[in-house]
């Protein structure tokens, strides 16, 4: 999924890549926080998302697999197997954000059980595609203000 934002490159990446503000343009994640040592972001580089949804709360624990600034930057979700990323193209009004996953990874046993048991809902996926949208939008609006 992706969408043009009128703003240089690097200006979508300093946000993208921050992963403090995450909650400021996510339905889902609440922010996160720099772990072990790290303090932006680098390939190896590992941080505590926090998310919510509804009354559940939940945190993972990341690890930045891809960090090409200002072209792609991508993590890996520890408890859920999932890659999520984003890539940034250069256009004559600024840049082309895409945000995409890979649920290719392995699962946890915890998932694994909140799957099977129903506990994330049957709509999960139509979730995870409004919230891509949304986290877009959001992050063009802040972009370009």
């Amino acid at each position: 999924m992706d969408i043009e934002i009128a703003a240089a490159p690097e200006v979508v990446w300093a946000l993208v890549t921050d992963i403090t503000r995450t909650g400021e343009w996510s339905p889902e994640s609440t922010g996160g926080a720099w772990r072990g040592g790290a303090d932006g972001p680098a390939v190896g580089a590992r941080f505590v998302g926090s998310n919510r949804h509804g009354p559940m709360r939940w945190r993972t624990h990341c690890t930045v697999v891809e960090c090409t600034e200002p072209k792609a930057f991508a993590f890996a979700v520890a408890e859920n197997g999932m890659t999520w990323g984003w890539r940034l193209e250069p256009t004559t009004a600024g840049t082309r954000l895409t945000q995409w996953r890979d649920r290719t990874g392995r699962l946890t046993l915890l998932a694994r059980i909140a799957v099977a048991s129903g506990v994330l809902g049957k709509d999960r996926e139509e979730l995870m595609v409004d919230g891509m949208r949304r986290s877009l939008e959001a992050i063009k609006a802040t972009a370009e203000a």
